[in-house]
């Protein structure tokens, strides 16, 4: 195994060396980058630009400073990578239709509900914190933050910001990692802050016990969750599943207004669904599509029917079923929990451990501020003793070579209290100054009392925790924006019902080019054609029909008639509507209602029947329909109509006919068929017999055969001895009469 050197002592071989390093790479970025964390609801990234704008003194209450200086900061000493992917996390903060609650207060060109990406560069736009933002920032400098070295160890960065709220639920996030991803919606934050609560005051509460106050996802752009009770419970128990959002629209003399579309949808690319619906002529109840957005309805898209006759229900249950008008978000609420490691949790214990993370923030917090007030406590009362000797402290002081040792000793107080007594100024010297002490000692002391009496029950800690809790819901909570409805589900409208019904006749050119003349009294053969090509087939049906295509190979392919060009053009090639891999020609075309029947058979004997239905596909590489195999041939697919009173009529190259039933053929979806004449094993080798005409007759029709000058006429009661079972050899016509020619006179 090859190895490399490590350092100067260790060597390793390469697969463990690679496997540890990836490894590494790995865990960094599911931890570092790509996922958020349960406690604050951020990736590093968001928590590094945040902590920087608080500390460039970017408050809602100030002023807006360039983006550009924001993102300096954050790659020069907190995050060193790239500007673009970290001013587009700036962005995304301020965006109101990415984020429920936005973090940044973005002033300038921060991208559209349209293009989301279509925002300036950082030079040009300005930002500060969102009010929002004090969620995350006001506790920070109250010892509730474990700090870590930056990138180079010149700064300090929180590890966690100190989170009012369970925000990994309120914005959500995205995120992929190596083998990991993440896809949280975002929710209601009065919803969640009243299910946190119930949850302090019971704990056991079941998952479906929390949906009643967290009914479902709230998505900051609206629309409607159509995803039924029953989803959504073992969505929030698993962690996993989808949810599925339409737009909402209403009606406005006569016409159909959207307003509100699904979460990450462009209103530009749905109007341009439909606009190419309308333009293929799969949407004839609509005369035009209509932008009106603007700075005070940023989603106003609207509808104008043919008529007032036109059902609106009808028109939107087509494009909810056929465009992003309703769309399916998947949900996947994996996360670092507080151990560190990714997890997909459910409802219930996200909740429950961003509770223990809150817990643990409020009591760090408490015992900070305990600390601060023992600490003031500490000092009030070295000047205290001061003051009650305040003639031997300033003798101290003026006589004393070294006052602080002596304070000390005298007065049996601590270096800092010493420290205290002389830093005290002359002016507060005076007797109002000890009263100011005395009262300042007793507020200090009433809230220690009241801090002691929290760090010591877990019942007030938790009353505190929802109170805090409370406070925000009021300050920061609104109504939901998305409802949970019950709707029935969307069906696209049939696209034959839709097109209206009118002859056509569809024409194929020899180099496969293809169009089609309205009516059915065509002459493909009078159409002109491009230089080098010909007429080869032709097939007259409706424009509202499938038109089958079928190959030298026996696959078939199926386009809808109306979708085919005009007689007047040249055509287009059906090179560029299918997937061809061999350079396949199609040398039939067949047009037809779907229950109709066709004769499918090659000139190697084998055939069968099958439903026009059969040949449609949707896939532009076709299905196979006919098995030919060593170099077999197709006939024409001839429609059989009575299929009860027909027969068929074959004829070999070398003179031999067979006539039978029609009915005794299979009908099959493909294959290759039944045996319809029996052809000796040395079929396709040098004077081999093979398959030649093929002929649909009905009892009372004569025929005639051609051989050479000859015509022979063979009248019901003549050809009646040819008329056998299916795979029979067949009858000579007459010894050496090879026939040229079949056709009924």
């Amino acid at each position: 195994m090859t190895a490399v050197k490590i350092n100067a002592f260790e060597t390793k071989s390469i697969s463990s060396f690679v496997e540890e390093s990836y490894l590494n790479y790995a865990m960094y970025v599911i931890l570092d980058r790509a996922l958020p964390h349960i406690g604050d609801g951020l990736k590093p990234v968001q928590r590094r630009i945040i902590y920087a704008m608080s500390e460039l003194g970017l408050a809602w209450q100030g002023k807006h400073k360039k983006s550009a200086r924001t993102v300096g900061d954050v790659l020069g000493k907190y995050h060193p990578h790239g500007d673009s992917a970290c001013y587009e996390a700036l962005v995304l903060m301020a965006q109101p239709f990415s984020y429920r609650y936005p973090l940044i207060d973005g002033q300038g060109n921060f991208g559209s509900l349209d293009n989301p990406k279509s925002f300036a560069a950082m030079r040009y736009t300005e930002s500060k914190l969102s009010q929002y933002a004090d969620v995350f920032l006001k506790e920070i400098n109250l010892g509730t933050v474990d700090w870590q070295p930056n990138f180079d160890g010149s700064l300090e960065e929180p590890l966690r910001l100190p989170a009012r709220l369970p925000n990994i639920l309120l914005n959500g996030g995205m995120g992929i990692a190596v083998g990991i991803s993440t896809d949280i919606p975002p929710h209601n934050l009065r919803e969640v802050g009243e299910a946190t609560c119930a949850l302090i005051d019971q704990p056991n509460l079941s998952v479906a016990e929390l949906m009643h106050y967290i009914q479902a996802p709230d998505y900051p752009t609206g629309g409607e969750i159509l995803t039924s009770r029953e989803v959504l419970l073992k969505m929030y128990e698993t962690g996993t599943g989808s949810v599925r959002v339409r737009a909402k629209y209403h009606m406005e003399d006569n016409a159909i207004v959207i307003d509100e579309l699904p979460y990450q949808v462009s209103g530009e690319k749905m109007q341009a669904e439909i606009a190419e619906q309308m333009l293929a002529k799969k949407l004839p109840m609509l005369d035009d599509i209509r932008d009106e957005s603007d700075h005070e309805n940023p989603v106003r898209v609207v509808l104008i029917p043919r008529s007032n006759r036109i059902d609106s229900e009808i028109v939107m249950q087509h494009l909810f079923a056929t465009t992003d008008l309703e769309k399916s978000f998947r949900v996947n609420l994996n996360m670092v929990g507080l151990n560190g490691k990714p997890q997909v949790k459910s409802l219930h214990t996200i909740l429950s451990e961003w509770l223990v993370f809150r817990k643990d923030t409020v009591t760090r917090r408490l015992k900070y501020r305990l600390d601060k007030l023992e600490n003031r406590l500490h000092t009030l009362d070295g000047l205290l003793i001061a003051y009650l000797n305040l003639d031997e402290v300033i003798r101290i002081i003026r006589e004393e070579d070294e006052p602080k040792s002596t304070l000390i000793q005298t007065f049996k107080i601590t270096d800092k209290q010493a420290e205290a007594i002389l830093e005290i100024k002359l002016r507060h010297l005076a007797k109002l100054e000890e009263l100011k002490i005395r009262a300042e000692m007793s507020e200090l002391n009433i809230e220690c009392s009241y801090l002691l009496s929290i760090l010591g029950s877990s019942l007030k800690l938790n009353e505190l925790i929802k109170q805090e809790i409370t406070a925000d819901i009021e300050k920061f909570g609104d109504a939901r924006r998305s409802p949970v409805v019950t709707r029935k589900q969307a069906v696209a409208i049939d696209e034959t019902k839709l097109t209206p019904s009118e002859p056509v006749t569809i024409v194929l050119s020899n180099m496969g080019w293809v169009r089609a003349a309205k009516g059915k009294d065509i002459d493909g053969m009078s159409l002109s054609y491009k230089s080098g090509d010909n007429f080869l087939a032709q097939a007259s049906g409706k424009s509202n029909q499938q038109a089958v295509f079928i190959d030298t190979q026996g696959r078939c392919f199926s386009l809808a008639a109306h979708t085919l060009p005009s007689s007047r053009s040249g055509g287009e090639p059906l090179t560029g509507r299918f997937n061809l891999t061999h350079g396949e020609k199609f040398p039939h075309v067949l047009i037809n209602q779907n229950d109709a029947q066709y004769l499918l058979c090659a000139n190697n004997g084998y055939g069968f029947i099958c439903r026009f239905e059969e040949m449609q596909t949707r896939q532009k590489a076709g299905k196979a329909l006919v098995s030919l195999g060593d170099s077999a041939q197709l006939f024409a697919p001839i429609e059989l109509e009575k299929i009860e009173e027909s027969l068929i009529l074959v004829g070999t190259h070398l003179g031999k006919i067979l006539i039978f039933k029609t009915n005794e053929l299979a009908v099959l979806t493909k294959g290759k068929g039944n045996q319809l004449i029996g052809i000796p094993a040395n079929k396709f080798k040098a004077n081999a017999d093979y398959l030649k005409f093929l002929l649909i007759i009905n009892p009372q029709d004569t025929f005639i055969c051609i051989s050479g000058k000859r015509k022979i006429q063979l009248k019901p009661d003549d050809w009646a001895a040819y008329v056998s079972e299916r795979g029979k050899r067949g009858k000579d016509l007459g010894r050496g009469i090879f026939i040229d020619q079949i056709y009924i006179k």
